[in-house]
């Protein structure tokens, strides 16, 4: 509606001079109507004219136009001068203006409503709240029982953030269980998304893994997608053979688009082109049924539809207590190790990390269709990797994703990037309801006619600073994916930052398990660290409205148009390793000050959003990350074939001394963004478990 109104006044040979814009956070935009021509504060010697969309201020010869719109399910406004002169004192009425709409129309954050399962579905319950979520999950397959996935994702993460007290109920105990579980596995890994694949590869290592799932194994809230290079890790690894890897690939796309809404944006940025990232969309689930094949082939157990509730370390071992869903009966399980694959909602993380478990999310929801789109709208040769359609919307710059599936099916992302309040923790619910009212603004399409397949949904979490060092440590306890927190958010989850670093962690755990080092100082080695990518969190700070402050609606838009922009007139090459999480230092300084030298507003930008107090946090992860760059440099070219060299006579006599050479080999590569495999796990060539006998597989000795 702006652009026409525009038009309008251009035809009338007015001259236009924006005064004022701003998202007023209501989405019923008739009632910010009324309120808008009902009592709205004038300007001194001013009469209103009413108009379709707003009013007219006229008077001493002075002409204003004030005028509203629709879009992301809320309201925005815009004040024009259309007139050679001012009024008297206007600019102290604009500030009264805001007064006043900030006043009528706070930020009200979302709270959850409380459903109890014993007044009825939680369709009925939810529906007052969340009319257009209840009414499109009615029409999923699995829908209601996916609705209370989110419902208690949601839940859990808001515990989690709004907990009053510095920890919650403890799940670790060091002490002996009650009744101790004889140690029948090498690794308990709880989690059965991201776990599974790294219970299989570690099956395959000949280690005996038993993995915990809470709903029925293979099934999944996201969909996942890669590229091709990232893939072939798993191949590499001896994970998958080519055949099965081709077998997971659904569809593969000729280009991904990267843009971002510049209707009103004082920067401009083309499309950016990324043909090789995420391009392949993989069968998630077909991923996770042969990744069980394998672990149950070698030994292992799945424990689906099983909840983690305690673990107790001892100096010997770790008993894991676990309750099956099905008999609502408890269980145990003996393991050497504990490993956590259980995302945001692990209360292990909280406990590790103490309250702060994460300092930045991205709630995400979307669904899968199976087709309803008309003809033409979008040709599932190309995905949209990031893309926005309007500028802030209720303290949230609101971006998609699409991924075209197999056959017509279409899988739609929508999330942004949100700081952890306990005020404002980040509501899955509310983010579904804007979900299913504006995608017809985001892709011409009828959403009663679309085929709706599966929802998708969760909470991606991140650190802001250098590697995290749990408040209180445990000996034999690992955490790994999102539980970790240690992958970049801006493009990849945990199942890029698992893949990229599969061959690094299992190497690591794997010495860690021959040689019994799971202190948990020696398991701090074992991580996917990279400094080049904790480094960008200043970036993805820059993307997020703080809680309780009002940013101008274009000021997201024109940080991302102008980083972009700048990725824009980069050699292919430099912007798959940027968005893959591969750029050395050199690139991202380089890009960092011609960003800034284009547009010098985005250093004040940036201060604005993170503060005097985001920026001194930033720093010492910058001065590390140029430290290791700077080592990288000198050392990985020959400290790693070194090291190897080394093994054999350094790992016999000095473990731990060889496992913290390792693994400081790994970060002069990978840990920089600069993965390569330096050597191939080879298959194990005995019986799988036999390490429970003896420390030292056979094979690994042969390999010695």
């Amino acid at each position: 509606m702006s652009q026409w109104v525009k038009i309008g006044f251009f035809c009338l040979g007015a001259v236009l001079k924006p005064l004022y814009y701003r998202e007023i956070p209501c989405p019923d935009t008739a009632q910010v109507l009324r309120w808008l021509q009902e009592h709205l504060p004038l300007p001194t010697g001013s009469q209103k004219v009413l108009t379709p969309s707003g009013l007219r201020l006229e008077g001493s010869g002075a002409k204003l136009a004030v005028f509203l719109w629709s879009g992301l399910n809320t309201t925005y406004l815009k004040i024009f001068q259309w007139s050679e002169r001012p009024f008297p004192r206007q600019n102290r009425w604009l500030k009264e203006v805001e007064r006043a709409i900030q006043s009528q129309f706070p930020h009200r954050y979302p709270q959850l409503p409380e459903v109890d399962p014993s007044q009825g579905s939680i369709f009925e319950q939810l529906e007052p709240f969340y009319p257009q979520t209840v009414k499109y999950f009615r029409r999923m397959p699995n829908g209601e029982f996916d609705l209370q996935r989110v419902y208690w994702w949601e839940k859990r993460w808001r515990e989690e953030v709004q907990s009053p007290h510095p920890q919650r109920q403890p799940v670790l105990f060091r002490q002996p269980a009650p009744e101790p579980a004889p140690l029948e596995w090498d690794l308990v890994i709880v989690g059965g998304a991201l776990g599974a694949i790294y219970g299989a590869a570690m099956a395959r290592l000949g280690y005996r893994v038993a993995l915990v799932e809470r709903l029925p194994f293979g099934r999944m809230n996201r969909e996942w997608n890669i590229s091709r290079r990232e893939l072939q890790t798993l191949v590499e690894f001896g994970l998958l053979s080519p055949e099965e890897m081709e077998s997971l690939i659904l569809r593969e796309y000729t280009d991904g688009f990267n843009k971002f809404f510049d209707g009103n944006s004082p920067v401009r940025a083309p499309v950016l082109h990324t043909p090789t990232v995420l391009n392949l969309a993989i069968d998630a689930e077909k991923l996770l049924q042969l990744c069980g094949q394998i672990l149950r082939s070698r030994g292992g157990a799945i424990y689906e539809r099983s909840e983690f509730q305690r673990a107790y370390i001892e100096e010997q071992g770790v008993t894991v207590v676990v309750k099956d869903l099905t008999t609502q009966e408890a269980f145990s399980l003996g393991s050497r190790l504990l490993v956590d694959a259980m995302g945001t909602a692990s209360p292990i993380a909280q406990q590790l990390y103490g309250r702060r478990a994460f300092d930045s999310v991205c709630p995400t929801v979307g669904a899968t269709i199976a087709g309803g789109f008309e003809p033409g709208v979008w040709d599932p040769q190309f995905g949209d990797i990031l893309a926005s359609h309007g500028d802030i919307s209720r303290g949230r710059q609101l971006i998609w994703e699409l991924f075209p599936g197999p056959g017509e099916d279409l899988t739609f992302y929508l999330f942004h990037y949100h700081q952890v309040h306990p005020e404002n923790p980040g509501s899955l619910l509310e983010l579904y309801e804007d979900f299913f009212t504006i995608l017809p603004e985001y892709r011409r399409c009828d959403p009663e006619r679309l085929q709706w397949k599966k929802a998708t949904f969760g909470y991606i979490p991140g650190r802001f600073g250098q590697q995290p060092a749990p408040k209180e440590p445990f000996d034999r306890v690992l955490l790994i994916g999102d539980a970790a927190a240690l992958q970049s958010p801006l493009s990849f989850t945990g199942f890029g930052s698992l893949v990229r670093n599969c061959s690094r962690l299992c190497d690591l755990l794997d010495t860690a398990l021959r040689h019994d080092l799971l202190k948990a100082s020696d398991l701090a080695q074992v991580r996917a660290y990279q400094g080049n990518s904790a480094v960008t969190w200043l970036f993805s700070r820059g993307m997020m409205v703080p809680t309780g402050k009002v940013l101008p609606p274009e000021r997201i838009n024109a940080i991302l148009n102008s980083f972009f922009g700048i990725l824009t007139t980069e050699p292919p090459e430099v912007v798959d390793d940027f968005i893959k999480d591969r750029a050395g230092w050199l690139a991202f300084n380089r890009m960092a000050v011609k960003a800034a030298l284009q547009n010098p507003r985005l250093l004040l930008w940036i201060w604005e959003a993170v503060g005097a107090e985001g920026f001194t946090r930033w720093l010492p992860t910058y001065f590390s990350y140029t430290g290791l760059a700077l080592l990288s440099a000198l050392l990985r070219g020959w400290f790693p074939k070194l090291v190897r060299r080394l093994q054999p006579w350094l790992e016999s006599r000095y473990p731990r001394l060889w496992l913290r050479c390792l693994s400081w080999s790994y970060t002069l590569t990978y840990g920089v963004g600069q993965p390569r495999l330096e050597f191939h796990l080879p298959a194990p060539s005995s019986p799988a478990g036999q390490n429970l006998q003896n420390p030292i597989p056979t094979w690994i000795e042969e390999r010695a």
